[in-house]
């Protein structure tokens, strides 16, 4: 390998919006991020809420008379 082509691989964190933090090592310092698997609904296995626009069903029965 060609010698001072290559970046710095240092340590750095990684910070999310929730107040995660991670250790680890990378080329870049101090990575901010906005979702991490602490919170990302995929990782933590919560479900989405899903709002359900009021009344869809009544107002399908009531355009078709059902």
């Amino acid at each position: 390998m060609k010698k001072g082509i290559h970046p710095k691989y240092e340590k750095t964190t990684i910070t999310c919006a929730c107040g995660n933090v991670i250790e680890t090592r990378s080329t870049k310092k101090d990575i901010r991020v906005e979702v991490c698997s602490n919170c990302h609904p995929f990782y933590t296995g919560a479900r989405q809420r899903v709002v359900e626009k009021g009344g869809r069903i009544e107002k399908f029965k009531k355009k078709y008379g059902l």
